[in-house]
């Protein structure tokens, strides 16, 4: 398997994710949920192919202590930061472009850090998947009269967040720390923290109908190869901005797909910049 592979299989399986997600919030399930299910099942996933990949749990203390902070803070926070970045924003789409551009930060960070090449022709192709990215993301019909200024340092923490996630893991696989250890470690990290929430805010696990119960499955499952096929594209990309870039690409299709599920409003804008992610994620694979 090469990045490409990898990359285009991470691809996929975010779109399916996603998906799912929206059609788990159309059942109206507490959004703690679905983020359980995003992290528990892959755990549960990861151990069962620990049974036939050589994995070790036995790491040093730096190793460990990187792990947790990747869990809390990286993890846990991004995804805390980001829903709080989009819900205070003036427009969704604002904070989520910006969100994704770390994909940017992560590429030119490697060249430092890691020592990876950054080619023009990638660099072109990184720059027209986040510029058309924003086509597809602002939507003027869905701007607000109101706001929270504290929006910018919420979407700014995402945007640090997502990226140090991605250099640090790509750090971890450097130093021989194994997909599935790093995975599983940081993923039960962020699922005691998720307990933690639905405790708090007193959600009873249990009251959720058969549906739910199903789309949530798939939640698990699709997020599983999505984290999975994310690390083996970091381990083989030249540079991990590469495989961001891919990532933040999959809104093209993903668009495409709410649409035809979800009758999701398909405008001129929308599809010039579904073409626009297509022709970079094209040239960056060239």
């Amino acid at each position: 398997m090469n990045w490409i592979i990898a990359s285009l299989l991470m691809f996929v399986s975010s779109v399916a994710l996603y998906l799912c997600v929206r059609k788990s919030n159309a059942l109206k399930t507490p959004q703690q949920l679905n983020n359980l299910a995003m992290f528990l099942i892959p755990v549960l996933v990861y151990m069962v192919l620990t049974v036939k990949t050589p994995t070790t749990f036995t790491l040093k203390p730096f190793e460990y202590l990187l792990i947790i902070i990747q869990g809390i803070f990286f993890s846990y926070l991004g995804n805390v930061f980001s829903l709080k970045g989009i819900e205070y924003s003036p427009n969704p789409g604002y904070s989520l472009i910006i969100s994704k551009s770390y994909v940017v930060f992560t590429a030119i960070a490697s060249i430092f850090i890691f020592s990876a090449p950054l080619t023009m022709k990638s660099v072109i192709a990184i720059v027209l998947i986040v510029l058309f990215s924003a086509l597809i993301m602002i939507d003027k019909d869905k701007s607000r009269t109101t706001s929270n200024k504290l929006w910018f340092p919420y979407t700014m923490g995402a945007f640090f967040c997502w990226g140090f996630l991605a250099l640090s893991s790509k750090y971890l696989l450097n130093i021989g720390v194994p997909i599935l250890t790093r995975l599983i470690l940081t993923m039960l990290v962020v699922t005691v923290l998720i307990f933690g929430e639905i405790k708090l805010k007193k959600i009873n696990i249990f009251q959720i109908n058969k549906p739910q119960i199903v789309t949530l499955l798939f939640i698990g499952i699709f997020g599983s190869s999505f984290n999975y096929f994310m690390q083996v594209g970091f381990n083989l990309a030249p540079n991990v901005g590469y495989v961001n870039a891919t990532n933040a690409a999959s809104i093209s299709l993903l668009t495409l797909m709410t649409a035809f599920f979800f009758k999701d409003e398909l405008t001129v804008k929308k599809m010039i910049g579904i073409f626009g992610v297509t022709a970079g994620l094209l040239l960056l694979f060239l």
